[in-house]
């Protein structure tokens, strides 16, 4: 049977959080929001998607969903699955619009909440949840998603068919370890950069107690309190546990390896975003400088705004990352995370997916999974961020279980927000914001 997308809705959603602090780091203090999208169908089920803003300019990624949504309505989804490539296209690379990012910024991001909107239909409509779904797709069908344009010199088509054949050694075993153990998984909501020392110091206890054994802080502000917040998160979570930093881009180069002389006295996992984003050099330097300083034990970690595919591949190729942290709705949905998850793979890093914000934890277990599942097949470094905050506006939220995500089972992307959620916090006229 033909399902034919009939309609795009959009809903501008924010929630207040930038009043209590959560989220809060070096650079941002914001309301977390998504852009929500609604694909309604000819069978009645609705494909769900999102891409997530830090509040004001949420307006401006509603619009430019609205001016890609032609290129969705009207379609079935059984043309889209038949050319993957063609279908991204037309959003990633409109003639017109392109020109606003290319494949960057407010526009790459309107075309992840369609693009993913589109997965999730699919995944509905096969009643699977995504995980499951991207998981048991043929090799052909994923490497057909995949646009290898700009990227074949560090990934070909059959490279990606390669390692997604040999994905499928074993798989069943690793499903039936993530039903009865979980996703390894870590928490950052001990150490928003706006919680005063109490605060931190009580969630970290909390966060401890609770089975986390993998936390991450916020840096960035001054020297000596960053060395203070992590020496109380290091005192209450002990030797053996994971403390990763965070400094969301706020560093120069330089300033990051001198900073990082004095955090490593706390024996850091990972700093992440130690500066500009773009900076594919300065991030090699870094990594290259915390290496020697600890011996290996201090990696960098970057991607949550990495624009796309492009971005990743430098990175990769330069060895600027130790870790490389997708992001669900940063990038073209699916299909270009598919690009990235393979491209990890083949250059032996292993994925930490960014989360937190308004639903991508919701997200990003999905694609932790499928890469274990089919890609990566090693939990080795692999972990899942967990934020414990705005999960009750989903109608199939995460749920955790000793500090690990437990694999959701509901049809579909997760994405899905309650409509009571949607009249309450929609903006400007919702209840939350008169």
């Amino acid at each position: 049977m033909s399902v034919r997308i009939t309609s795009v809705d959009v809903h501008d959603v924010r929630f207040p959080t930038a009043a209590a602090g959560d989220g809060s780091d070096a650079i941002n203090r914001g309301d977390y929001s998504a852009t929500y999208v609604e694909l309604g169908t000819d069978a009645g089920v609705v494909g769900a998607g999102f891409t997530f803003t830090n509040g004001r300019g949420n307006e401006i990624t509603c619009a430019a969903v609205r001016a890609l949504a032609h290129h969705v309505r009207g379609r079935t989804v059984e043309e889209i699955v038949a050319e993957p490539v063609t279908f991204w296209r037309s959003l990633s690379a409109d003639v017109q619009l392109r020109w606003l990012g290319p494949e960057k910024g407010v526009i790459h991001m309107a075309t992840g909440a369609l693009v993913n909107a589109v997965w999730d239909l699919r995944a509905k409509l096969a009643g699977r949840p995504m995980w499951r779904f991207l998981a048991e797709l043929p090799t052909e069908e994923l490497v057909a998603s995949i646009d290898f344009h700009h990227i074949t010199d560090a990934l070909t088509p059959d490279e990606a068919a390669t390692i997604l054949d040999k994905g499928r050694d074993g798989m069943a075993d690793r499903v039936a370890l993530l039903e009865r153990d979980g996703f390894p998984s870590y928490t950052t909501s001990v150490g928003w950069l706006g919680y005063p020392d109490e605060k931190v110091r009580a969630l970290t206890r909390e966060a401890y107690a609770a089975g986390w054994r993998a936390m991450k802080m916020k840096v960035g502000g001054p020297p000596a309190d960053d060395l203070r917040r992590a020496r109380i998160i290091r005192a209450e979570i002990g030797p053996d546990a994971l403390l990763m930093m965070d400094a969301n881009q706020v560093w120069d180069v330089d300033e990051a390896i001198t900073n990082m002389t004095a955090l490593a006295e706390v024996d850091p996992y990972w700093i992440e975003e130690p500066t500009h984003a773009d900076d594919i050099l300065g991030h090699a330097r870094i990594a290259r400088a915390v290496t020697e300083l600890t011996g290996g034990r201090c990696r960098v970690a970057t991607g949550e705004v990495a624009a796309n595919r492009v971005i990743f591949k430098q990175l990769l190729q330069a060895e600027a990352i130790g870790v490389m942290q997708i992001d669900a709705c940063r990038v073209g949905g699916v299909n270009e995370v598919l690009a990235e998850i393979v491209m990890a793979a083949k250059f032996g890093v292993p994925i930490c997916p960014h989360a937190g914000g308004v639903g991508l934890c919701e997200y990003v277990q999905h694609l932790a999974v499928f890469d274990f599942l089919r890609v990566g097949a090693s939990l080795d470094g692999r972990m899942v961020e967990y934020v414990d905050h705005l999960h009750e506006h989903f109608v199939d939220p995460v749920r955790t279980r000793d500090g690990r995500y437990v694999l959701p089972t509901a049809p579909g992307y997760s994405a899905t927000m309650r409509p009571g959620s949607i009249a309450e916090f929609r903006f400007p006229d919702g209840p939350a914001w008169r």
